[in-house]
């Protein structure tokens, strides 16, 4: 994906706000969030006003007014520019088109996770799955609430996210199901990594030993 002058999702979903007709700041906010974008667009009125003062540097915006209501300051209403409106355009054709690398901390974690013992581990996922499981009771709620009257159109990023937990949660089961039978890839490895510390080996013994374990599988896989 190209680099874009403003990177920030929060200045997409701005420019969508002013795509629909000019606002002022607190205006975006207040459409953001009876909208519910707080969820998948991290949102908050201390950065929005660097974003817009971004936006409107790299003429993407500008000021179409400013208005005052009684002893309130003035307010200054933004309106999108051509350059605005096509910025916005291809940053969303981009968002939905191509498919990026991102770096879920779920990820992150699984990839470190010989660092516990499998039974640590184990207790770790088997709490995630509680969790997943009150999130999607939750989600679930929250859309059959939310549809009332609603095309899905409008909450088309609150089934994705429920598809994703729904995918996640499925993953975790099946991995603490493996686990249990035995049936998980590396698990006595794993197992003997952490009998091997607790027996007082140092790591550097046990990591000459794992290099080894693992060169000779290598070798009779090649």
């Amino acid at each position: 994906m190209p680099k874009r002058p403003v990177s920030n999702p929060l200045a997409l979903a701005v420019l969508s706000c002013v795509w629909e007709r000019p606002m002022y700041p607190y205006e975006i906010t207040t459409t953001l969030r009876e909208r519910g974008k707080q969820d998948s667009i991290r949102l908050n009125f201390g950065s929005l006003y660097a974003v817009i003062r971004s936006l409107e540097s790299h003429g993407f915006i500008r000021a179409a007014r400013t208005e005052r209501e009684g002893n309130r300051p003035e307010r200054i209403v933004y309106e999108i520019t051509p350059a605005g409106m096509t910025e916005a355009l291809d940053w969303l054709r981009d968002l939905l088109a191509r498919p990026v690398k991102e770096y879920p901390d779920f990820e992150a974690g699984l990839s470190l996770l010989p660092m516990l013992t499998p039974g640590e581990a184990r207790a770790c996922l088997e709490q995630r799955l509680e969790r997943l499981d009150g999130e999607i009771r939750d989600r679930r709620e929250l859309e059959d609430t939310s549809a009332n009257g609603l095309p899905e159109l409008f909450l088309i990023e609150s089934s994705y996210r429920l598809a994703i937990q729904k995918a996640e949660r499925a993953f975790v089961a099946d991995l603490l199901e493996r686990i249990d039978r035995k049936t998980f890839g590396g698990l006595d490895l794993w197992e003997g990594l952490h009998a091997a510390l607790a027996d007082g080996v140092s790591r550097d013994e046990i990591a000459a030993q794992l290099a080894a374990r693992l060169g000779e599988g290598g070798e009779t896989t090649a």
